[in-house]
């Protein structure tokens, strides 16, 4: 049979064909799907063949047997589509050797592979697995090394094994390394017992995947467990969008129909899982919702917390308001405005107090103003903000230490929870935290919990900025309730006008459109009108790369920021990081393709989720100073402090020369590129156009089509469906009427 001659049927029709050979190179693989190109060394082909198919884990040097059809694809060519295909270890030495050296082992990169090739031929596999003191017999291995390397081979054999079972049902699947870490030897028994777990369990596991897991395992598709998973995952999805409740009705009809089974099953599945408190079923103005069980705890956390603390008077007895306003004012050499006088005089008589107001409006003043005041009664403060670019900034404005709210509270990943709680609260007289419109319900209540009682507490935000990537609008709530004393900041002091960056910022949240500047040489914001999608990305692309560089001397990497509302779209934050890092980083040492990115030394990055182990967050951005093939690690420097990762570690990062506003809370960029664009239509809203340009302190360009931009800043976002408003209101959490206590004499 000529295998290169393919035959005229179509391939899904055809009687299956087999081939075998080596992958000489792995040109595509999606880690989500498990999709992959490969081209294929087959014995007694000159040339190499294309095959396309699904392989959990593919790696060149790899032996591979398929069985499919051929197919000739108008703009590939000839492919062997391949419907079913197993990945077996190579037997040559050159296979073996390129297949040890790919890094997917951790400790054998391409010098050492060659190393244990020559040494030990095609017995290396064996000695390694069977008589791993022979590698001790190599120079420049010695004990630490070894261990790496044999404890990575069989941590490789239980993934590949895990692997195996996903593939065998119809899941190709980058995250058996974290189900692996998650349950150890006995991964394949939990998944077979409820695969539904996953998506709880595993991070890049979502539901449709367990799902699909589960069918193929003979769980029917109107059984209780499936039902279940589906209401959780309903619910825990409204949450990912920033609710902490769901009204009960449309809860259960967007599962029926998610799950495609009867409305009975699912109320049968809520009821199960409020028995086996999951959920927790509570009204919002008279009407029936469902809250996921850590969220409504965390909700009633804050509101008993926020009564315990206002029960006693501040820590530092009274203080005379007049004398110690006129005090500060001479300290300083600074005027107060009217607001900043109400703001410094309500918290330093306080026990709790909001701070709220925009840019340019003087809330660094008034932190340093009550600062200065306080720290005279020798009192101990504790100063933190949800990012570590927010605590950084805090810092500088302040003179004095600032931490991210997670080190403030000492969170010990071996455990894993924080150390400071109401069993072994903080030291300190005052906690003060900045950007509070960042933090959401679960940190909230995290941190009241240890603020000792005799604490007193200031919170300081923009309550107009996008509320918490996570759930909840905290802010919004302490002040809606009117049961916490705020003050807004409301006067825009005399050098902040001068900036079109805070008089727009302004403008915008007022609902007026920005004015462009373009005609005064000093502006620090650009407005530049593009009729399409297509036109905004040519400039962009032009302004950070060529224009910005040029004329205000900054660096493009470390000094802009392009800050897109969507990920996905030719103006996403996908697309153009793809764009900007060909431009950018023209490095030409070694790099890394994982889930779906390529990395390279000298790349911009942003961390994706909380990582404890590594205390790096959600946000935080860093850059790549090596990527080790030898060692299977990238190294990332966050604010100067240098992480390693291991390659299947990979998917908690992503490139960052472009990311989305969300993702910019709590930070400010020398220059920031804001694309707006039609195609965002869905996240057009005033408070993430507000967000964005208030991130700029240089600079600010907004490229944009005129009827997004009139959208943005006309639309208002809808609001979040919490219960804390209505708790901090009930009479079952009272706060007390201790926030309101008057000076008592000077």
């Amino acid at each position: 049979m000529n295998q290169l001659n393919p035959p005229s049927r179509p391939a899904d029709r055809q009687p299956l064909e087999s081939l075998a050979g080596s992958v000489e190179r792995v040109t595509f693989h999606a880690a989500d799907s498990g999709f992959c190109v490969l081209r294929v060394k087959v014995r007694g082909q000159r040339e190499l063949v294309t095959v396309i198919g699904s392989a959990a884990s593919i790696t060149a040097g790899e032996y591979i047997e398929c069985r499919g059809g051929w197919v000739n694809d108008r703009q590939h060519g000839l492919q062997f589509k391949a419907r079913e295909l197993r990945v077996i270890p190579p037997s040559t030495l050159e296979g073996i050797e390129r297949y040890l050296g790919s890094g997917m082992v951790k400790g054998i990169g391409p010098h050492f592979a060659h190393k244990l090739v020559q040494a030990f031929g095609e017995r290396v596999f064996d000695v390694i697995e069977d008589n791993p003191e022979q590698l001790l017999t190599l120079t420049g291995i010695g004990r630490k090394r070894q261990r790496r390397v044999t404890d990575a081979w069989a941590e490789q054999k239980i993934i590949r094994e895990i692997m195996v079972f996903l593939q065998s049902h119809g899941v190709g699947s980058a995250r058996a390394v974290r189900i692996y870490k998650t349950y150890g030897d006995q991964a394949v028994q939990r998944v077979r017992e409820n695969p539904y777990r996953l998506a709880l369990d595993i991070y890049g596991i979502g539901f449709k995947t367990a799902d699909s897991i589960a069918r193929r395992l003979g769980i029917p598709a109107d059984s209780l467990i499936r039902a279940q998973a589906g209401v959780r995952h309903v619910l825990q999805e409204i949450a990912n969008d920033g609710h902490c409740a769901a009204w009960s009705d449309q809860l259960a009809g967007a599962a029926a129909h998610l799950l495609g089974i009867p409305l009975a099953v699912i109320n049968a599945a809520i009821h199960a899982e409020l028995a086996e408190e999951n959920l927790v079923a509570e009204e919002i103005d008279g009407r029936p919702v469902l809250l996921l069980t850590p969220l409504q705890r965390a909700e009633q956390g804050i509101a008993l917390s926020l009564e315990r603390l206002a029960r006693n008077p501040p820590p530092w007895g009274s203080i005379n308001p007049d004398k110690a306003l006129s005090w500060v004012e001479r300290q300083t050499g600074l005027v107060l405005s009217d607001s900043q006088r109400t703001a410094i005089a309500r918290t330093i008589n306080g026990k709790l107090t909001i701070i709220t107001g925009g840019p340019g409006v003087g809330k660094t003043t008034v932190i340093n103003s009550i600062l200065r005041i306080l720290l005279v009664k020798g009192i101990q403060v504790c100063l933190c903000a949800p990012t570590g670019r927010a605590a950084k900034r805090l810092s500088e404005s302040t003179g004095r230490d600032a931490k991210t709210i997670h080190r403030l509270l000492e969170f010990d990943p071996s455990i894993p929870g924080f150390k400071r709680d109401q069993y072994s609260p903080l030291q300190t007289d005052l906690v003060v935290v900045d950007e509070v419109s960042m933090v959401d319900t679960v940190l909230m209540n995290q941190l009241l919990r240890a603020v000792p009682t005799r604490a007193a507490l200031l919170l300081v935000g923009d309550r107009d900025q996008l509320p918490s990537v996570g759930p909840g609008a905290v802010l919004a709530d302490l002040i809606g309730s009117n049961r916490v004393p705020s003050v807004r900041l409301t006067e825009i002091f005399r050098q902040s006008t001068a900036s079109r960056i805070i008089v727009n910022a302004h403008r915008i949240n007022q609902g007026q459109l920005p004015e462009s500047s373009e005609d005064q040489p000093e502006t620090d914001f650009y407005l530049i009108p593009c009729k399409t999608p297509e036109l905004i990305y040519e400039r962009l692309i032009r302004v950070v790369i060529e224009r910005i560089p040029h004329r205000f001397g900054l660096d493009p990497v470390r000094d802009l920021q392009v800050l897109t509302p969507m990920n996905r779209g030719n103006l996403g934050a996908r697309a153009l990081n793809v764009e900007l890092q060909r431009q950018l980083n023209r490095s030409a040492g070694p790099r890394i393709e994982r889930f779906g990115w390529t990395y390279i030394a000298g790349d911009k990055v942003i961390q994706l989720v909380n990582n404890y182990d590594k205390e790096v967050f959600n946000g935080d951005i860093g850059h790549i100073l090596q990527v080790d093939l030898e060692e299977g690690q990238v190294r990332i420097d966050f604010d100067g402090h240098g992480i390693d990762y291991e390659f299947d570690e990979l998917d908690e990062i992503a490139l960052a020369y472009a990311t989305t506003v969300h993702k910019a809370q709590g930070s400010e960029y020398p220059a920031v590129i804001i694309p707006l664009a039609m195609q965002h239509y869905r996240l057009l809203q005033r408070n993430l156009l507000y967000t964005g340009v208030t991130r700029g302190k240089r600079l600010v360009v907004l490229l944009a089509q005129t009827n997004a931009l009139a959208m943005a800043v006309k639309r208002i976002g809808s609001q979040r469906l919490t219960r804390l408003r209505q708790r901090l209101l009930e009479p079952s959490a009272p706060i007390g009427d201790l926030f309101d206590l008057p000076p008592k004499g000077p």
